[in-house]
């Protein structure tokens, strides 16, 4: 219901502010503003994104929490959209969302409202690794070793699939 609304209401904003803009300043100018602020904004937008990148690999790489600059990242691209979005008040939020103090409290009133679901997964378990309840049939079998023959390269020969490329099979010596 909230996409609808601002899917409404913010076109309506950028209208009233292209025509308040507009009239102050006139046509010409008030679409090189539109334009610079693209511009500026995806040069911006490129330079934290990789920066974010980064923060990301540096928190994989020690085993910590990447949630955070995951969610740091998905805000810059949120800037990156609007700041490319044509507007006055696109281009605001975009680049408010491009500092870094903003994002944080903006991430922070997001995490109060956001709840988590976690689920972990236990171990095996005692025992075995057999399944108690299991009372099946056990089936008594003999194998022999197909050793390739004098001019038979190892891996090729009886037992070898000979379609290469393809995955081992029950057919295919390991």
């Amino acid at each position: 219901m909230w996409l609808l609304i601002a899917f409404i209401i913010v076109p309506l904003i950028e209208i009233g502010l292209f025509i308040q803009v507009g009239g102050l300043i006139g046509l010409w100018p008030t679409l090189a503003i539109v334009v610079a602020t693209a511009v500026a904004g995806s040069w911006l937008v490129r330079h934290q994104g990789a920066a974010a990148l980064m923060r990301l690999r540096v928190s994989l790489g020690e085993m910590r929490d990447p949630t955070g600059p995951i969610a740091d990242g998905a805000m810059i691209i949120l800037a990156g959209a609007l700041l490319l979005t044509p507007g006055f008040f696109t281009d605001a939020v975009g680049m408010l969302l491009l500092v870094p103090a903003f994002r944080a409290a903006a991430l922070r009133a997001l995490a109060r409202r956001v709840q988590v679901a976690r689920f972990t997964m236990g171990g095996a378990g005692p025992g075995d690794g057999r399944r108690p309840d299991w009372h099946g049939e056990t089936i008594d079998g003999a194998f022999h070793e197909v050793a390739p023959g004098p001019d038979e390269a190892p891996g090729t020969g009886a037992g070898r699939d000979p379609r290469p490329g393809l995955p081992p099979t029950s057919r295919t010596r390991h």
